[in-house]
């Protein structure tokens, strides 16, 4: 007996990278890392968990490498006017830092996985910028390195302060460390 697609099968888009790490980060977004699993995601997209394999041949490792990918992956634009590298520096920061606690539950990845591609082309970014603003090449890429590690820090010391989504408001004052904490490392370039 041949099993026929179901009618959802039929209009839904084919399966991609781009959709499974979608689904991916919904779930983990939605209910933590520890409840991602290759049968929970292919129902959340509708096929087999076998399925994910053919996309996916390393399973769920891959899949990992590819969340942290997904979300650590920002470079920082290059500002039009160069002497303005603090200032956008200041606002690729606060940028990160919202992507970041906007995918909290990947943040532990981020911290622990050994995924150096992932932060290569963000930290390679942050170098051009304070080589164009003037920073000797060795001195951009400690200060890149500083910088980015302090925003991957600081978002990972929020995200286990701050309350779930409904459980309570965020703490302001988190803000307020982050914009004092990134002027310090920015001024001390």
């Amino acid at each position: 007996m041949v099993r026929q697609p179901s009618v959802n099968a039929q209009h839904r888009p084919p399966l991609s990278i781009d959709r499974i790490i979608d689904a991916a980060l919904r779930i983990v977004d939605g209910q933590g890392l520890a409840r991602l699993t290759m049968r929970r995601l292919g129902d959340a997209l509708e096929v087999e968990a076998m399925a994910i394999y053919h996309h996916l041949p390393r399973g769920k490792e891959q899949l990992l490498d590819a969340l942290v990918t997904h979300v650590a992956a920002a470079p920082a634009p290059p500002p039009a006017d160069a002497a303005a590298w603090r200032d956008a520096l200041r606002r690729w920061a606060a940028a990160y830092r919202e992507r970041l606690l906007e995918h909290a539950g990947v943040l532990p990845l981020v911290v622990t996985r050994r995924n150096p591609a992932a932060l290569t082309e963000t930290a390679a970014s942050l170098r051009e910028i304070l080589r164009r603003g003037g920073v000797p090449e060795q001195d951009a890429l400690v200060a890149a390195h500083t910088l980015l590690g302090y925003v991957i820090g600081h978002a990972a010391l929020e995200a286990r302060g701050t309350p779930r989504a409904g459980e309570g408001d965020p703490d302001p004052a988190w803000r307020h460390r982050f914009d004092a904490g990134l002027n310090l490392v920015l001024n001390a370039i």
